[in-house]
């Protein structure tokens, strides 16, 4: 099975489906396929569910990136940087260490954080007791 990400005019995926390999033996046949069936007009590029090909899974609301043939979310706040090895925001202040399950063999609790774009730093500290 071939998957493709629909394109909206800012290259962000507005829907990803799934074609047969059948009708996609590669990119430009499915692409055609793509356009036969939901419109002429409409811009769709390959994505892999196995990661193979631009660098990730397209999902709904992901950027497109043609420059570096990569998908990668939308930046989730303004002081956000992206790492362009990882494709991932980065924040300007490090997750706390303690964030996360506090013993992965044998967690009793859970620790997060939020995210607060005002202060740009991680507030709001809440655990969670797993016993």
């Amino acid at each position: 099975m071939a998957h493709f990400a629909q394109l909206d005019e800012n290259s962000i995926v507005t829907n990803v489906i799934v074609v047969s390999n059948e009708d996609a033996p590669n990119e430009p046949k499915g692409i055609t396929f793509c356009r036969e069936l939901l419109g002429a007009d409409t811009n769709w590029v390959q994505t892999s569910y196995n990661n193979n090909i631009r660098f990730r899974y397209a999902g709904v609301g992901m950027k497109y990136d043609s420059t570096n043939n990569v998908f990668y979310e939308q930046q989730p706040y303004p002081s956000w940087t992206l790492n362009t090895s990882t494709w991932n925001w980065e924040p300007p202040v490090a997750l706390p260490d303690d964030a996360g399950f506090d013993d992965a063999d044998n967690p009793t609790e859970y620790v997060s954080y939020t995210w607060d774009e005002d202060s740009t730093s991680w507030t709001n500290r809440t655990v969670l007791s797993l016993t």
